[in-house]
C-alpha cells in the first residue's frame, strides 16, 4: 500500500488536531504543572486565560451547536479534539483541565428555546459543567428497568421522590438533567427527562468517596418540585433522548482514553531509551520491546475503530453497536497500556511524580462509566445474533 492509498485524516481535521496539540503543549500543560497531583480543576487565575484562548481557537464546548455559542464540531472533530485534550494529568475527567469548556448535556437543546436560554446558553458562556442523573443503586447499566425515581405530575408541577447514585460533578453544578419514571409501568416509554436545579428545596447531595479525587455524588429527592416547563421533550421520551446522547458521547469518551494511553506510551518509550539496568538500556530487553509493541498495535486498533465509527456517525448511520465496540475496546486497551507503562517505570510509575498512577486509577473507572464492559459485550452480541450471518 502506498502512502497515498492509506486512510488518513482530512486536511481540516489535521489542522484542528495540530491546533489543539499546540494549545495543550504551550498553554494547558504548563498551567497544570502548577497545581497538586490529584487536583481536578485549575484555579480561576490559571483557567480563565486558557478558556479565553480556547474560544479564540474555535474549540470551546466542542459538542454544543454553534448557534448557541459552542464549536459545533462533527463527531470526527470531537474525537480528534478529545484525543488531544485528554493528554494531560487531569485528562481522564476534565479534558484540557477545563480549558475547552464542559458541554452541557445535549438533550438540553431538545427542550425548546426557554430552557436553552435559561440553562444551555449560560452553561456554554460560563463553562460550567451540569450533571446527568440516570444511575440508581438498583443498577445503572439498565436504566430502562432499574429507574425507580418517580416524577408525579400535580398541576403545573412534577413532584420527585427517589435517589440517584454515582452522579459525576453534581456537587459542583448549578443544574443538571434528571431521568425519572413518569409512569408506573416498566419500559422505555415510561421515563421522562427534566432539568433540575441544585439550590431548590427537596434535594440533598452526598459525596461518595472513590479511587479518584473527583468524587461522584448521591442525589436524594424528597418531594422535590419541578415546573412542567422544565420537562425536556414529551412525556415518556426520556429514554430515547438519553440513548441518542449516550451513543454519540461514547466516541469522544473512547478517544479520550486513547489519548491518555498514547501519552503514557510515549512516556514509556522515552524512559526505555534512557533507563539502564543490568548494563544495558531497557529498550534492548525483549520483554520491554514486546510490551511496547503490543501497546502500539492495540492503540492503533482502538483509534481506527473510533475514527471509523465517527466517520459513519457523521454520514448519518446508526452507530449504536460501533459505539459499544469503541467504548469496550478503547477502555480495556487503555487500561492494559497504562498498566504496562507503570511496569516499565517500576517504582517511579506508582509515585505521584508522574501522572501514570493517577491515570491507572481513573482508567479503572472508565471501564464502568458509560456502561460497563459486560453490558457493551451484551449489546454487541445481541446485534450479531440478530444478524445471523455475522457480516458488517
Amino acid at each position: 500500500m502506498t502512502q497515498s492509498d492509506a486512510w488518513e485524516l482530512s486536511e481540516e481535521m489535521r489542522m484542528l488536531r495540530d491546533t489543539v496539540r499546540r494549545f495543550m503543549e504551550n498553554d494547558v500543560k504548563p498551567a497544570e504543572d502548577r497545581v497538586a497531583h490529584d487536583a481536578y480543576e485549575l484555579p480561576a487565575p490559571l483557567l480563565l486565560p486558557l478558556q479565553k484562548k480556547a474560544r479564540e481557537l474555535g474549540i470551546w464546548c466542542m459538542r454544543s451547536p454553534q448557534e448557541h455559542g459552542g464549536a459545533g464540531l462533527s463527531l470526527m472533530g470531537q474525537v480528534v479534539v478529545a484525543e488531544e485534550t485528554s493528554q494531560c494529568r487531569m485528562g481522564a475527567y476534565v479534558p484540557a483541565c477545563g480549558a475547552v469548556g464542559a458541554d452541557p448535556p445535549n438533550v438540553i437543546f431538545k427542550g425548546g428555546n426557554a430552557l436553552i436560554e435559561k440553562f444551555g446558553r449560560p452553561a456554554i458562556e460560563t463553562g460550567e459543567k451540569p450533571f446527568v442523573a440516570i444511575t440508581e443503586a438498583g443498577g445503572g447499566a439498565d436504566p430502562r428497568g432499574s429507574i425507580k425515581t418517580r416524577a408525579v405530575r400535580k398541576g403545573d408541577r412534577y413532584v420527585v421522590n427517589g435517589a440517584k447514585m454515582y452522579i459525576t460533578g453534581a456537587g459542583q453544578a448549578r443544574w443538571g438533567v434528571l431521568f425519572a419514571r413518569t409512569e408506573l409501568k416498566n419500559g422505555k416509554d415510561s421515563i421522562s427527562c427534566f432539568v433540575v436545579e441544585t439550590d431548590k428545596p427537596g434535594l440533598a447531595m452526598n459525596p461518595i468517596p472513590v479511587i479518584r479525587s473527583y468524587y461522584p455524588y448521591e442525589l436524594v429527592f424528597t418531594d422535590y418540585e419541578i415546573p412542567v416547563e422544565h420537562r425536556i421533550g414529551e412525556v415518556g421520551e426520556g429514554f430515547a433522548l438519553a440513548e441518542h446522547w449516550l451513543v454519540h458521547a461514547r466516541l469522544p469518551y473512547s478517544a479520550g482514553v486513547i489519548g491518555i494511553a498514547q501519552a503514557a506510551l510515549r512516556m514509556a518509550i522515552d524512559w526505555a531509551n534512557q533507563r539502564e539496568t543490568f548494563r544495558s538500556k531497557l529498550a534492548d530487553k525483549q520483554a520491554i520491546q514486546w510490551m511496547l509493541a503490543d501497546s502500539e498495535v492495540e492503540l492503533r486498533a482502538a483509534r481506527l475503530l473510533t475514527y471509523q465509527a465517527a466517520w459513519r456517525g457523521d454520514l448519518g448511520h446508526d452507530i449504536k453497536t460501533e459505539a459499544s465496540i469503541c467504548k469496550l475496546y478503547s477502555t480495556e486497551t487503555a487500561g492494559r497500556i497504562v498498566d504496562r507503562c507503570v511496569q516499565i517505570f517500576g517504582s517511579l510509575g506508582v509515585s505521584n511524580e508522574l501522572p501514570l498512577e493517577r491515570w491507572y486509577r481513573e482508567l479503572r473507572i472508565k471501564r464502568i462509566g458509560e456502561g460497563p464492559s459486560e453490558v457493551h459485550r451484551m449489546v454487541i452480541a445481541r446485534d450479531l445474533l440478530r444478524n445471523q450471518s455475522g457480516r458488517n
